[in-house]
């Protein structure tokens, strides 16, 4: 329980710290969730779509060709949905950062006993909170931080990173993703493309099964093997129906 012994007598008490390594590790955790989907995405949904067309019996050219068009059509549709995800997140957290400002201004001894309960029940004893508290409320700039860290769940500093670098980052990861079920078919014919994209496809899918095992904490090998499975059932899927369009396009 925080307490303020260690202060010279009638010195401001500094804010309780409450575990800000966590939200730290959260946020990296968040960064590799983004990535390793991001990837996941490319991976299947191009995955699925070429081997509907191969499934169609279309040779390796137009295969090669609608893997590209939905590698491009698939990234810049992540990149601009991050964009647009990113920037209002942005706009709203700015949004919430005035209106609290605003508050702090009009009306500071209701953020103060805002600021008194939030600490009360954290187990902060009520001597200790009223003197955080007010040490806090002599300056508005700190006010609005602590707030915006502690009652908004906000950081003032980053406000959900740049639209751009997210936005970059989501088009960069989906075509890592797009890229090993469609270089085969760039380089290989018929059912050597469709197998080789397969494989290929397979150690990735494997790869980001494991890769997810770091945010989940699950067995790898477990991760692994059912990202295989949902994978290739996609595949199969889309395979199949090509097969059905096939036949009855002939």
């Amino acid at each position: 329980m925080p307490e303020a012994s260690g202060a010279p007598s009638g010195a401001p008490a500094a804010p309780p710290a409450f575990e800000t390594e966590a939200h730290g590790s959260g946020g990296s955790a968040n960064a590799l969730r983004a990535a390793v989907l991001g990837a996941n995405d490319g991976l299947v949904s191009v995955l699925s779509l070429v081997m509907g067309v191969s499934g169609a019996a279309f040779n390796s050219n137009d295969v090669l060709v609608t893997g590209l068009a939905g590698l491009l059509a698939g990234a810049c549709s992540m990149a601009m949905g991050e964009w647009v995800s990113v920037t209002s997140s942005r706009e709203l957290y700015s949004r919430q950062l005035i209106e609290e400002r605003d508050e702090i201004r009009d009306d500071p001894e209701k953020e103060r006993t805002e600021l008194i309960r939030l600490y009360e029940g954290r187990g902060v004893r009520h001597e200790t909170a009223v003197e955080v508290a007010d040490a806090i409320m002599e300056d508005p700039a700190q006010a609005l931080d602590v707030m915006a860290r502690e009652e908004l769940g906000i950081d003032p500093d980053d406000l959900g990173g740049s639209p751009y670098v997210a936005a970059i980052s989501s088009f960069a990861l989906f075509v890592v993703g797009a890229v090993p079920p469609v270089l085969p078919f760039a380089i290989l014919e018929g059912d050597a493309a469709v197998l080789t994209s397969l494989a290929l496809s397979s150690l990735m899918l494997l790869l980001i099964g494991g890769l997810i095992t770091r945010f989940t904490h699950r067995s790898p090998v477990f991760s692994a093997v059912r990202q295989l499975v949902i994978g290739l059932s996609a595949a199969g899927v889309t395979y199949a129906i090509g097969l059905l369009i096939g036949v009855s396009v002939v």
